[in-house]
């Protein structure tokens, strides 16, 4: 067996199978507005990363997802109409999933709730606010 070849773990098959569930969400935000595919791809970039070199290569290199995710990685941020669109997708789900789940298990509604705050803080607080565009060449 080379060198360049990596055992096949458990972790790696979970951060590759989230990476493509991500890459499926940020498929579903390039066609949806609404929806924010930036910080998709990004989740799935870090997934590939952890799991795959080859997956995390042809995020990179294609064609509707690479952009968003070179903008980031050139930048180390996102624009304010990503976050906005982010903050947007991620406060619908968590009130319609906190709403839906209210009547059996209250205590998982507030749960839900108060990780959409923690969410938000981070989108806030921890990712960098950029200009609108910035143009990022293929790597």
């Amino acid at each position: 067996m080379s060198s360049a070849l990596t055992p096949l773990t458990p972790m790696r098959i979970i951060y590759a199978a989230l990476g493509w569930c991500a890459v499926g969400l940020a498929i579903a935000g390039v066609l949806l507005p609404g929806l924010p595919a930036t910080i998709f791809v990004i989740a799935a970039s870090f997934c590939f990363a952890r799991s795959s070199p080859r997956f995390e290569r042809w995020l990179r290199n294609n064609r509707w997802l690479g952009p968003p995710l070179r903008r980031f990685a050139a930048t180390g941020g996102m624009p304010r109409s990503a976050k906005r669109a982010a903050l947007t997708a991620m406060w619908t789900a968590v009130l319609l999933s906190a709403a839906l789940l209210a009547p059996a298990h209250w205590r998982l509604s507030l749960f839900i709730v108060g990780m959409g705050a923690v969410g938000t803080l981070s989108i806030v607080f921890g990712v960098r606010t950029v200009p609108e565009q910035a143009d990022v060449s293929p790597v």
